[in-house]
């Protein structure tokens, strides 16, 4: 009767051996998962920082041209 026994404790414990790995391995994707998730605002916020830039210089250049134009307008 003992034999059954062990042999129902041993699946047991490969079954919870089993669900531990795979506990660990989807909390290895979710950390993994996060991280890419923080990296990519990281970039979006850098993009956008960029494209401000970028924005302010047209303004400027757009500012500088018709200063230009009104100079040359007024000779």
């Amino acid at each position: 009767m003992k034999l059954p026994h062990l042999h129902c404790s041993t699946a047991l414990l490969s079954v919870a051996m089993a669900c531990s790995v795979l506990t660990g391995c989807g909390a290895d994707v979710a950390t993994t998962a996060v991280t890419t998730t923080k990296l990519q605002a990281e970039q979006a916020k850098q993009a956008a920082a960029q494209a401000e830039q970028i924005k302010a210089g047209l303004a400027q250049a757009a500012q500088r041209a018709e200063a230009a134009a009104s100079a040359a307008d007024s000779q």
